[in-house]
């Protein structure tokens, strides 16, 4: 498994697993559908290594007609709603750049990774940071607790899920837990 190796606070204990002395930053996409030819971002959130959330609703792109009514049942976000809150996707983009570090982790990266070029090209820019998956910060047996200490955080914050900030915020609650019982079971 790979290492993220390009962070100054990038720490490795013993066994080869990160530890808190290193915390990234986390990003996560709603989008019109799931179709990877034919969806796009309509929200996107970010947390920061501090904790400090952003989220952006997004002005659909002339271009961008996909619209799935059971994506929208489950994000709840309507396309007037974008059409009428959301920021242009420039602006987004900017925003991105502006605020996020070298790197940035996501948990589905097929899918956040297309999201994030398919904005960037929109607004005529390329992103100042590279995306990454969270499986790059974590062991193999972190992996494997991955999906049970997600759902109790969730049920711990009391949040809904499928909207960006929310999700971005669970990626950072549920990274910190994972670290943390392991710095506890070694120590």
């Amino acid at each position: 498994m790979g290492r993220v190796n390009s962070t100054e606070n990038n720490v490795e204990n013993d066994t080869g697993t990160m530890t808190s002395d290193f915390t990234p930053a986390f990003i996560d996409f709603e989008a019109s559908s799931l179709d990877l030819i034919a969806s796009y971002p309509i929200e996107v959130g970010i947390c920061m290594p501090d904790g400090e959330l952003h989220s952006w609703l997004i002005s659909p792109h002339v271009l961008w007609q996909d619209w799935s009514e059971s994506a929208e049942r489950i994000h709840g976000i309507s396309r007037e709603t974008l059409n009428e809150e959301g920021m242009a996707v420039a602006e987004v983009a900017q925003q991105l750049n502006s605020l996020l570090p070298d790197q940035v982790f996501c948990d589905a990266w097929t899918f956040d990774s297309f999201w994030l070029h398919r904005l960037f090209r929109a607004a005529k820019a390329q992103p100042n940071f590279q995306l990454e998956s969270i499986s790059m910060l974590l062991n193999s047996q972190q992996v494997r607790h991955w999906s049970g200490v997600r759902q109790q955080v969730i049920s711990d914050l009391g949040l809904p899920v499928h909207r960006a900030a929310n999700d971005a915020l669970i990626l950072h609650k549920t990274w910190e837990r994972i670290i943390f019982q392991d710095e506890a079971a070694v120590q």
